[in-house]
């Protein structure tokens, strides 16, 4: 007989993490999708059985390394008022061995017997990936169907992150590790946990749209959340992706820097001498797929794919609203009619239940069918009997669609060559005079005491609105970069003093600020990165 010390179960579905929690590069395909035997026990066919299952996984995962055996699980579970036989119970942690999620328990037995000591191999504990199966399993139990809060608030403490993740690199104290570690963790944890609740976001957005009877209260409270809160998204993420982004890229000539001093820091290796699974953030993959998610440089960036989720939620919401306002086709859904009508029947009475079918479905008996009105000399009379009648030749449209819609060939489609080549020349032109107002500005460099045309004095006025709307800190000098126009709007506080620009047509004074425009070559030079719009 084996020493029970030399006993010990590798746990099935724990031993082939990567550093980056992928399995190994050497692992097969066959021994990664094994894994998925994991998640067997919340499918199970039974409801009674998948129910005992979660109970027992729950038991394990309560607390760090739970040790249990069959009875001590039977006993725990009759406990919590699901009674399970011990046997079931034993059966149950088996199977759960054998998918991976349990291990046998590591403890030495001291034991006089060989009874004592079969006994003591019969205890358990949850594997690694095991307990982090029943985590998601007891998260999407616990997650609702409903929407859920995008953290946007986590996009301005990255910026915070990254900017003391800078100072640390760059400034002339000793790097401190160990806080060097805590921004960096930070910033993943906050990256995942936007990104996520985002995605969740924008999965209900599309779910919701996809019904056909989104109609009534239920579509104006729809409207309102999609036409508010989906605005407050995007508009934080405008305002602070591009900060994001300019600090990842100033980040980036210190990345060895920061990855050298995460690897000074203790870590943990496998038994095979393997580096263990690390925390996101400390390789430069990790780095380089953060950084792709903002500026797009692997494909099309987070933001943008943000922005076309909410064009797309928006497009389809007016797709509804016409719908509904539609006086042709198949109209508005009538699902909730059909509900009322279901509960009508199921009260009703037998004799009430048939005339409540003749009036909802016009299933009176008749004798003849006529068109109407529109009928031009009836053939038959109330009184006429079917044998006797003519037929009546019915119209295909009525007689397939339900309407008497006149339906004939279809249109020539118009050659819209000459507009589109007007609108292309009003265009260009628009696009000249901002030109040529955003040249006039450059010259005027400060713009204090300045005669300038109509056409600048309004680009002023545009940018300073976008510079505003931006809600930045009025106590500090702003700046608005126009990338297509190629110049920079600088607002500095002068408290008392007024920027005031002289036109033809009337004088703009905006007070306690003074403004000045700058090429944005200059912009470039001063900051050694390109300013994002």
């Amino acid at each position: 007989m084996r020493d029970a010390r030399d006993v010990v179960d590798t746990e099935a579905a724990g031993g082939g993490d990567g550093p980056d929690g992928h399995p190994d590069e050497g692992a097969s395909t066959g021994d990664a999708l094994d894994r998925l035997n994991l998640y067997r026990y919340a499918t199970a066919d039974d409801p009674q059985i998948r129910e005992q299952y979660i109970a027992i996984m729950r038991l394990f995962t309560e607390t760090l390394l739970t040790d249990l055996s069959a009875a001590e699980v039977a006993e725990a579970l009759a406990a919590r008022s699901l009674p399970v036989p011990q046997a079931d119970v034993e059966e149950r942690c088996r199977s759960l061995e054998g998918w991976g999620n349990l291990v046998r328990s590591v403890r030495d037995a001291r034991v006089a017997t060989v009874a004592e000591f079969l006994h003591s191999r019969s205890r358990y504990q949850v594997s690694k990936l095991g307990g982090r199966v029943h985590r998601q399993v007891d998260e999407l139990l616990r997650a609702t169907t409903g929407v859920r809060d995008v953290a946007r608030e986590m996009l301005g403490g990255m910026v915070g992150n990254l900017d003391r993740t800078l100072t640390m690199l760059t400034g002339p104290e000793p790097l401190d590790a160990d806080a060097l570690a805590a921004e960096v963790t930070a910033v993943f944890a906050a990256q995942r946990l936007f990104n996520e609740s985002a995605t969740d976001f924008y999965a209900y957005l599309n779910g919701v749209l996809a019904r056909y009877d989104l109609v009534g209260e239920e579509y104006a409270g729809f409207k309102d959340l999609l036409l508010g809160y989906v605005d407050l998204i995007t508009a934080d993420v405008a305002r602070h992706a591009p900060a994001v982004t300019t600090r990842l890229t100033a980040l980036d000539p210190h990345l060895d820097t920061l990855l050298a001093a995460l690897d000074a820091l203790p870590t943990m290796t496998n038994a095979d001498g393997t580096a263990g699974e690390r925390l996101p953030g400390r390789t430069r993959a990790d780095w380089d797929e953060f950084a792709a998610w903002y500026d797009g440089r692997a494909g099309r960036s987070g933001p943008q794919q943000l922005r076309t989720a909410a064009e797309q939620a928006l497009g389809q919401l007016l797709t509804n609203a016409k719908r509904m306002l539609s006086a042709s086709g198949t109209g508005v859904s009538r699902r909730n009619d059909l509900l009322k009508l279901a509960g009508w029947f199921a009260q009703a009475d037998t004799d009430t239940a048939h005339r409540l079918y003749a009036a909802a479905y016009g299933a009176y008996p008749a004798r003849h069918l006529v068109l109407g009105p529109e009928e031009v000399g009836p053939r038959a009379g109330a009184t006429t009997s079917w044998w006797e009648a003519e037929p009546v030749e019915v119209p295909v449209s009525l007689r397939e669609r339900g309407d008497r819609a006149a339906r004939g060939r279809t249109s020539r489609v118009p050659d819209t060559a000459g507009d589109r080549e007007e609108l292309l020349a009003q265009a260009r032109a628009e696009a000249e005079h901002a030109a040529a107002a955003a040249a006039e500005l450059i010259a005027a460099g400060t713009l204090h005491g300045r005669r300038v045309h109509p056409a600048a004095r309004d680009l002023v006025l545009d940018r300073l609105g976008d510079l505003f709307a931006a809600g930045q800190d009025a106590d500090e000098p702003l700046e608005w970069t126009d990338t297509d126009l190629g110049f920079t709007l600088l607002a500095t506080p002068s408290p008392g003093q007024p920027t005031r620009i002289s036109a033809e047509d009337g004088d703009l004074i905006v007070d306690d600020l003074t403004l000045t425009i700058t090429p944005l070559e200059d912009q470039q030079q001063r900051t050694g990165t390109e300013t994002p719009r």
